[in-house]
């Protein structure tokens, strides 16, 4: 497949070395320019571009920037056809992305992001952290492999993105659309807990709406605290620990 990606964060990062190692024709482009992506993330086969270029002519679009950016790329997709699949990473967290009070007022993230959009999109990948993500993938059919849950609305744009999560080393969980895509969010027992596919459709049931952005919020904390005071390394299993112990 032809696909772009757009960020260069960690998430980003792992999206270009992955699909490239699967064989997809992977450009990547982030705000600062081609000139500032360096080899680590090519290193795979990726390309660097411009953000316009990384859209045209390709069948898949990822969305791996800060949720509060949403809205400033939207111009950016407005040409693109309406098969072209986008599949949006990005998670909510009000201190880094400021207040949206649509969010804050109960609208599921998935369908915000849609919305600033114009278009339809799919859900996927926000649900790992960038160690996880970048350590723990395996070979399908591997004992203990991680799952991720995928929700979309359109069966295209769901089909697509399960197959490639599936081929960044996850096994692919189909959660539904993108109205039950709250169950993923930050808060959520599936959100960041490393569980496998046995695991995951009981985590995605046991999701309480009215109680993540307290757990949301509980959890960052915990995170900012343990970062701050880190003098090593952190522990790769930290993260989804933590959100175990706050979340299930």
């Amino acid at each position: 497949m032809k696909i772009g990606i757009l960020g260069t964060g960690n998430i980003g990062k792992t999206l270009v070395h992955r699909l490239s190692e699967k064989g997809h024709d992977v450009k990547v482009a982030n705000s600062r320019g081609p000139a500032s992506i360096g080899p680590d993330i090519l290193s795979s086969g990726g390309r660097a571009v411009t953000a316009e270029e990384a859209v045209l002519d390709v069948d898949v679009v990822i969305l791996s920037i800060p949720f509060n950016k949403i809205p400033d790329i939207a111009p950016l997709l407005a040409g693109l056809p309406d098969e072209t699949v986008v599949i949006d990473t990005s998670n909510y967290y009000p201190s880094r992305d400021n207040r949206i009070e649509a969010v804050e007022a109960g609208q599921v993230e998935s369908l915000w992001v849609a919305e600033q959009l114009g278009r339809p999109i799919a859900k996927a990948w926000n649900a790992i952290g960038a160690g996880p993500f970048a350590n723990k993938g395996k070979p399908a059919g591997t004992p203990g492999r991680i799952a991720l849950p995928v929700a979309a609305d359109r069966d295209e744009d769901r089909r697509v993105a399960l197959a490639l999560v599936e081929d960044t080393g996850l096994d692919a969980f189909d959660a539904g659309s993108l109205a039950d895509s709250w169950r993923q969010q930050p808060g959520a027992p599936a959100y960041c807990t490393d569980l496998t596919r046995d695991e995951m459709g009981p985590a995605l049931a046991a999701a309480e709406k009215a109680r993540l952005p307290k757990r949301r919020d509980l959890a960052g904390a915990a995170w900012m605290e343990r970062l701050e005071g880190a003098t090593t390394e952190l522990d790769p299993d930290y993260l989804p620990r933590l959100n175990r112990a706050l979340y299930m």
